[in-house]
């Protein structure tokens, strides 16, 4: 908040730098919801290797406790996630909705691109898988060892 209060730099005036800020703090905010994320599933995934029973009870111990850690670890995380949520609900209230809105827009039309991109190449896969799987069948009900009988001893 202090870049746009201070005037310095490029004869944008107040608004570019307010803008700058703006940027530079959702990039922050981003940045902080994504480690807080990769924490919890990272401590996650450790608490679930660690779930494991084992026969020395002194390994017991030891899982135990980095079991604790991993959870408080998990807790940790997901209090600063929300403190980031509890942030964002301020900024929105206290700033314009419009920036927020268009932010929005941008990421459902980003997601609607991946989402049809991921249904072209789940149809091409689909063929593909169909394909293979007639030529399979083609070539199973063609097969000599499929049509001749086996003969025993």
């Amino acid at each position: 908040m202090n870049k746009a209060a201070g005037g310095g730099g490029g004869g944008g005036g107040p608004t570019a730098a307010a803008a700058a800020a703006a940027a530079q703090k959702q990039k922050t905010l981003l940045q902080r919801a994504d480690t807080d994320v990769t924490n919890i599933v990272d401590n996650f995934n450790q608490l679930v290797n660690l779930a494991r029973v084992n026969d020395p009870p002194v390994r017991n111990s030891q899982e135990a406790f980095q079991m604790e850690i991993r959870a408080a670890r998990m807790v940790q995380a997901a209090e600063s996630l929300r403190n980031l949520v509890s942030e964002l609900k301020q900024t929105a209230i206290f700033s314009g909705f419009g920036s927020l809105n268009e932010n929005v827009d941008r990421r459902i039309a980003e997601f609607n691109r991946l989402e049809e991109g991921s249904e072209r190449l789940l149809e091409r896969v689909g063929e593909q898988a169909a394909a293979s799987l007639k030529e399979l069948e083609a070539h199973y009900y063609s097969s000599v060892l499929r049509t001749s009988p086996s003969e025993g001893p």
